[in-house]
């Protein structure tokens, strides 16, 4: 296993695209920092799901890994899911929290607020793409287009991975 450091994920953001819009300022050396898309308040025992503010793109050499900044984990803000990017996934992540803070304080979280390191994976072995029902989630038309084009010139037979709503639209 390796973990790309800085100067391999900018060369990963020059081949593909990996985070959009892209922030140099947003890398600490061996991760993408990643913001929120809107403010956010979790209430004590609340449940909520968080969305990057960032589309993220794995490609099939690659998957990631998410940690939250620790600022969350300190105020009480403990994560759900599962912290893994599949390799060909692209959409806007989301993680889903919930606030066990000692005090009962709600958590605010501001958008644009670094909230979630994404750190890439160098895989071994032949890819498999995700193809889920999560792929281009939180996207726009346009995000999406841009995005396509991206496939098709780093994915074999990227057009076997695409979910049945795409296709359903006419975008591909």
């Amino acid at each position: 296993m390796v973990v790309l450091g800085k100067s391999e994920l900018l060369k990963l953001q020059k081949d593909y695209n990996v985070i959009y819009p892209f922030d140099e300022n947003l890398l600490d050396g061996d991760s993408f920092i990643l913001t929120v898309q809107e403010d956010v308040e979790v209430k004590y025992l609340e449940h909520k799901n968080i969305v990057s503010h960032q589309i993220v793109y794995v490609p099939v050499n690659y998957v990631a890994h998410m940690t939250a900044k620790s600022k969350f984990g300190r105020l009480g803000l403990s994560f759900l899911n599962a912290a893994k990017v599949h390799s060909g996934f692209v959409g806007r992540i989301v993680l889903e929290v919930v606030n066990l803070n000692n005090e009962h304080k709600p958590i605010l979280i501001k958008k644009g607020e670094p909230f979630m390191h994404l750190e890439f994976i160098k895989r071994e072995g032949l890819p498999e793409p995700y193809h889920g029902e999560f792929m281009f989630q939180y996207m726009n038309e346009n995000e999406i287009k841009m995005y396509l084009s991206i496939l098709k010139n780093t994915m074999i037979e990227y057009e076997k991975y695409l979910p049945i709503w795409l296709k359903n639209k006419n975008l591909v």
